[in-house]
């Protein structure tokens, strides 16, 4: 299989016991998939491995820009809880960018992990005011709020912004901070397991970015 096995919440290791995954962190959890190599054919057993949870990328790619990673969470393909999309490139202000997209049902913590925060969901800020952007998700219009990552550890490099959609959470976050302009009320996220025939034009790359 092209995919490695982790834990959700954090860098430590997991392993396989008659109960299930376990972290020696975290206890029991729901296994992380990311890939060995960022490739087209690891990409494939991603989608048929997270069968529950779309698998959400800004929509189109703009040129130059590529997938350098990519995750999910789950034992079981019609049992996922979570999946993690990132696409690299760059902008003339920004420099390299990052932009990384996650779908998650409630405390998975997959989207906490990479955003830096402390708690697993994106608790208060979410609904808190007006959102900073909205955002098309097929035909559902889904506001994101920004998210605090001041009491996160390591340096305040990224920008956060989070909402809802489906019952589920999505995540979106930018390297670096300042590449929270990039967001437009236009964009597009869309499912890549519904791309069909697209996917094989998708530019797949590395290096992928530390979470």
């Amino acid at each position: 299989m092209s995919l490695k096995v982790g834990c959700p919440r954090c860098a430590s290791p997991v392993i396989r016991s008659a109960a299930g995954w376990e972290c020696l962190d975290h206890g029991r959890v729901e296994p992380l998939w990311r890939p060995k190599e960022v490739s087209y054919d690891a990409f494939a057993d991603h989608l048929r491995a997270s069968t529950a949870v779309p698998t959400y990328l800004p929509w189109p790619l703009s040129p130059g820009w590529q997938v350098t990673d990519f995750a999910c969470v789950g034992a079981e393909p019609e049992k996922s809880s979570a999946t993690m999309t990132c696409c690299s490139g760059t902008s003339a202000l920004d420099g390299p960018v990052d932009v990384l997209v996650v779908t998650e049902e409630p405390g998975v913590g997959l989207g906490a992990r990479i955003a830096g925060t402390g708690a697993p969901d994106p608790g208060a800020d979410v609904h808190a005011g007006q959102p900073a952007v909205r955002v098309r998700i097929e035909r559902q219009v889904v506001p994101l709020w920004p998210v605090s990552v001041s009491g996160a550890d390591g340096e305040w490099d990224r920008s956060v912004v989070a909402g809802e959609a489906a019952g589920r959470w999505i995540w979106l976050v930018l390297r670096p901070a300042s590449a929270v302009l990039l967001l437009r009320d236009d964009w597009i996220l869309r499912d890549a397991a519904q791309s069909g025939p697209h996917l094989v034009d998708l530019p797949f790359g590395g290096p992928a970015p530390p979470w």
